[in-house]
Order: C-alpha cells, then sequence, then structure tokens
C-alpha cells in the first residue's frame, strides 16, 4: 500500500464537488439560491454551450471586497456563526462548500458590488485560485460559469443529452419561482426566455405564469395555521378533475425550500386516496413553514433531507390541511388551534359552522431512539412505518358530519341524457353530471359519518360458498363487516349466509355485494373496511341508465351539492364535466 499523504486543495474540492455539484443544474441552484438569501429582488439565469456556460445575475445585497477570498473558500459562509445555528437555520445555503466546489470544476468570474460602495470587485477562479481586481458595476452580483467539468472528462459523459440537462434547470428555476413569488425570475436558453415571472408576490399570479390559467383557476387555497406549535401550511392544490399521471407536479416546500420528504408525501397521498382513479396525481404547490428548531436540514450537501421531532404532528397537519383546502374550509383569523383538538372551521358561506377533519395520531413504533427525540426518516423507512398503520388512517376518520346547508335555489335542470347524466342549465354554461357517480359520492361520505348504519333483517338468504382464504378473511375481520351494517353467519367452515344489510341494499342480492368486495381486495386486505364502504355506496346508489324524474334529479343534485369532496366518486371517477357557454357559443360561431 502507497504511503499516506496530505491531499491538495483544489483535489480536495473536486471530490467535494462530486457531492455538492452533480451536474448544471446543481450549479444553478447552489447560485440561484445564493441570489435568493442576498435579498435579490430580480434574478436572469442565462444557458448556453449545452449547459456548460451559466450566467447568473441578480440585484442583491453584493459580496463585501474584503469577503471576496473567503466567499470562495471552503467552509466560509455569512449564514451560520456557532454550532447552535444549524438548529436555526432560515436561509437556503449555509454550509459555504459550494463556491469552492464550484470553481474547482469550471471556470467561473464574479461581478459584484455592494450599496456601501461606489466600485465594484471582479473576480476570476480556475483551479481553486482566485484573482480580483476593482471594477464598474451595479449592485448585486453576476455569477459567469464557463467550461463546467471542463477538467473532469469522465463527468462530462455521464451527463445526459443538453435538452434534458436542461430541463432539470428549468423544473429547479420552477420550484424556486412557485416558493418565492416576491422574486422576478428569468431563465433564458441560447438567448431564448423558457421562463419568466413578475415577482408580484401573488403566488397564484406566479402558478399562472408558469402553468398557465387553465392550471391557476381549478386549484384550491390551502391555509391552516396551529399557533400553539408554530405549524402552517400554506399553498394551493387541484381538485381532483385536475390531474397528472406523475408526481412530477408536487412542488412541496419546508420554510420555502425544496425537500424530498416521505412523510409529506403521504400525506398528500392519503387526502386524495379516494379522489383519485389509480395512476392519477393532483398538482401541489405546498409549503410547510415550522420553527426551525423542529426541522434539521442538515442531514445531505443538498439539503433535500430532513428530519423532524414530531413526524406524527407533521403527517396529520399537512393531511388535514388539504382535506380542509379539498372541502371549502376557510380558515378564521387570529385563531390558535391545538392538534390534539381541531377548531371549527368555517365554510364558504358563513352562516355554516363545520368541525374541521379528525386529526389522527400516526405511530412510529419501529422508529430508533434518539437523545434529542428528533427522527430520522428515510425513504424506505417511512414506506414500512407508514404502511403498518395505514388501515388505522382510513377516510372515515377524516369526515365529519356532513352539515345541512341552508337551502338554495333549485338547479335548473333541463333533461336526462341516455338515461344516465343529468344536464343542469348555468347562467354561464352547460353542467352535464353523471347520476350514479354523483349519489355513490353523497352515500359514501353520509355512510362515512353516520355513527351506526341501519340494517335490514332478512328472514331468507342463501346460502353462499366462499373460498377457505376468503373465509378466513371474512372471518378475521367480521367486526368490519357488522360496522357497515352486515350480519355474516359461517355455518360452515366455508359457507356463509347474511343475516342482515344495510337498509339501503335491502334490494341488492347479497351475494353480489360480497362477490363485489373481495374481488376488489384483490389479496390486498388493508383498507377492508373502506373497500366495504365503497362497494355499499356504489350498489346503493342510482344505476346508469334508470330513468328518473324530475323530482329525483333535483334529489340527487341538491344531495350532492352537499358533499365536502364532490368532485370524484371514491374510485376516483369524475362527477361532472362543464362546458362554459362562450365555449359553446363560440362552437356555433355566434357572438353570444
Amino acid at each position: 500500500m502507497a504511503r499516506i499523504q496530505q491531499l491538495s486543495k483544489h483535489l480536495i474540492n473536486q471530490i467535494a464537488a462530486g457531492e455538492v455539484i452533480e451536474r448544471p443544474a446543481s450549479v444553478v441552484k447552489e447560485l440561484v439560491e445564493n441570489s435568493i438569501d442576498a435579498g435579490s429582488g430580480r434574478i436572469s439565469i442565462e444557458i448556453t454551450n449545452d449547459c456548460r456556460d451559466i450566467r447568473i445575475a441578480d440585484n442583491g445585497c453584493g459580496i463585501h471586497p474584503d469577503d471576496i477570498y473567503l466567499a470562495f473558500s471552503k467552509h466560509a459562509t455569512s449564514k451560520i456563526r456557532e454550532s447552535e445555528d444549524l438548529f436555526d437555520i432560515h436561509t437556503l445555503g449555509f454550509r459555504g462548500e459550494a463556491l469552492a466546489s464550484i470553481i474547482s470544476i469550471s471556470k467561473l468570474t464574479c461581478t459584484t458590488r455592494t450599496k456601501d460602495y461606489d466600485h465594484g470587485t471582479r473576480v476570476k477562479c480556475e483551479n481553486s485560485e482566485v484573482e480580483k481586481i476593482e471594477t464598474s458595476c451595479a449592485v448585486g452580483t453576476i455569477m459567469e460559469v464557463k467550461d463546467l467539468f471542463y477538467n473532469l472528462p469522465a463527468r462530462l459523459k455521464f451527463l445526459k443529452n443538453s435538452n434534458t440537462e436542461f430541463s432539470y434547470i428549468q423544473e429547479l428555476i420552477q420550484n424556486l419561482a412557485l416558493s418565492h413569488p416576491e422574486v422576478a425570475f428569468e431563465l433564458k436558453k441560447n438567448g431564448k426566455t423558457m421562463l419568466k415571472t413578475t415577482g408580484q408576490n401573488m403566488p397564484l399570479l406566479t402558478i399562472k405564469e408558469i402553468y398557465g390559467e387553465e392550471v391557476s383557476k381549478n386549484l384550491k387555497e390551502v391555509l391552516r395555521t396551529d399557533e400553539l406549535s408554530g405549524l402552517k401550511i400554506s399553498g394551493f392544490v387541484s381538485t381532483p378533475d385536475l390531474t397528472r399521471s406523475s408526481k412530477k407536479y408536487y412542488h412541496i416546500y419546508i420554510n420555502s425550500r425544496t425537500v424530498k420528504c416521505p412523510v409529506f408525501l403521504k400525506s398528500i397521498d392519503m387526502a386524495y386516496k379516494s379522489l383519485l382513479a389509480i395512476g392519477k396525481y393532483p398538482i401541489v404547490i405546498l409549503n410547510l413553514e415550522l420553527p426551525a428548531a423542529d426541522v434539521d436540514v442538515n442531514v445531505h450537501p443538498t439539503k433535500k433531507e430532513v428530519r423532524y421531532k414530531n413526524p406524527n404532528q407533521i403527517f396529520n397537519f399537512i393531511m388535514s390541511g388539504i382535506l380542509s383546502g379539498l372541502s371549502n374550509y376557510t380558515e378564521r383569523p387570529s385563531n390558535i388551534v391545538e392538534i390534539s383538538q381541531p377548531s371549527p372551521r368555517r365554510f364558504e358561506n358563513p352562516e355554516v359552522q363545520v368541525e374541521s377533519p379528525t386529526v389522527i395520531n400516526l405511530m412510529f413504533p419501529h422508529t430508533p431512539p434518539s437523545n434529542d427525540d428528533t427522527v430520522y426518516l428515510s425513504e424506505e423507512k417511512t414506506q414500512e412505518i407508514i404502511q403498518t398503520r395505514e388501515e388505522e388512517i382510513s377516510q372515515k376518520q377524516i369526515f365529519s358530519p356532513i352539515e345541512t346547508a341552508p337551502a338554495e335555489p333549485e338547479d335548473k335542470i333541463i333533461g336526462q341524457y341516455k338515461n344516465t347524466y343529468i344536464l343542469i342549465e348555468k347562467e354561464d354554461g352547460l353542467e352535464i353530471v353523471d347520476q350514479h357517480i354523483a349519489e355513490e359520492r353523497y352515500i359514501y361520505e353520509k355512510l362515512m359519518s353516520e355513527k351506526e348504519i341501519i340494517s335490514q333483517m332478512l328472514f331468507i338468504s342463501d346460502v353462499q360458498t366462499v373460498s377457505a382464504t376468503d373465509a378466513a378473511l371474512i372471518k378475521e375481520n367480521i367486526d368490519k363487516f357488522e360496522r357497515y351494517g352486515y350480519g355474516i353467519e359461517f355455518i360452515s367452515d366455508t359457507e356463509l349466509i347474511f343475516r342482515k344489510v344495510p337498509q339501503m341494499l335491502s334490494n341488492v342480492n347479497p351475494k353480489e355485494i360480497l362477490t363485489d368486495i373481495l374481488e376488489h381486495i384483490e389479496g390486498d386486505i388493508d383498507h377492508l373496511e373502506e373497500k366495504i364502504l365503497i362497494t355499499t355506496s356504489c350498489k346503493a346508489a342510482v344505476k346508469a341508465g334508470q330513468k328518473l324524474s324530475t323530482w329525483q334529479m333535483q334529489e340527487i343534485i341538491k344531495k350532492w351539492r352537499t358533499t365536502k369532496m364532490p368532485y370524484t366518486c371514491p374510485h376516483g371517477r369524475p362527477i361532472c364535466k362543464f362546458f362554459e357557454h362562450k365555449e359553446l357559443a363560440k362552437w356555433f360561431q355566434r357572438s353570444n
């Protein structure tokens, strides 16, 4: 084995750069975050030379000329002083590694000036060496990176094509713009503007500037605070009729920092669990604010992984906040909310008050102990822990009793199409509602809220034969069937009869109900109660193809209007489709 020797400063920086600088987007991230930390109101990013040349200009506070050498040194930063500061981070950057890493793998020129000086400073950095001169420039900082990875040809080989690398950069800037609507961003590629925001500190406007009006107008605002614990969740989530085929449109932040957080992701999935079809995902832009001492971002150089002191509380808070937003709740100002006892919320109609969603206590029995009670959750560990308790977090704990809203004018129903769809004339267009799905949603939420479901006794019931596996499953969960109004009695190991069924299903063949429940389980016994509930709702709802009177249609629509999640059925199928009058008029070439 060779003798031990001290590595050179340049080689040390290159090794460190491997952790911090993975690709061009990593350079953009570090530099733009520095610009945000510097209080910039405008940030311009220009990308050229297959993403290997990067120019970032801002109007922030600039770098003091006496600090310029330190700025490009390893572990030098203006953002923390003492070890205690690591538990009170209020900036995006704090490690003091980025600039030292970047100058070890690129040729960098920095031009900067603070408001206290009439002149600026320009430094040229190459191979970790820094040269400094005075220059004229505006207040702020311009970072110009040339020939990224010029001295690491092996790293260049691992980069993807320039379009793919730029897509990473664009996604990054979108994330930063959404979390900092007070900053005006402009992203250019080879001189062409690809993204631009106005920085008016209006989150919905920023969303519109990035994703367009169609997305922005189909979002629900999320706002929930808990002054006692210092928690606040804010942002926007899409209604279930606006979905995407991947989680790419999940923009989640903790204290305005982009994170990859399994607890956050799981809370979103649970909130939308019975609202979306399989393979469909909502658009989410959410920022969780919490005391800096309650979250540790000093886990990895990328700062995307976090540790929470109380992951149970975080999970519950985020999920109930999303459900409140989807349910059209608005929060009262100056309202102290305790996690264990949620306070009342107001519906859009100020005369109606409903209780906020029940908060669920998610236990983490397998979490390793820690001296400071901080829980670190890796992706794999979090999935394992949460899955052990998912059944206890069924949606029946989320929906509070359905309230009756004040009487409103009846919908103007103009007919029924194919004995399946109810046509409603609105002032600004035409609404088409699937009669079966609308009533199914109402029944689902009604059953959720009822403490005891009325059953119908059966004096005659056919004997049903099930497999040994299904028989064991039913026997182990007989209480769950009982909870939703089913009385099942086994007369042999694999033969059973129904003694009672929910009253609303008195005309449905029990064999059909049981078959449907067992088919939907498909080897997965998790959330059996919910599967029973969904099947009950589906079987009890009016069927597609059933002719209805105007009064029957009115009743279905009236009940559906009272639901808290009027977007989809429990299977995730959309309930209604709205056509604007101007869209119809345009089709027929009418002016009005």
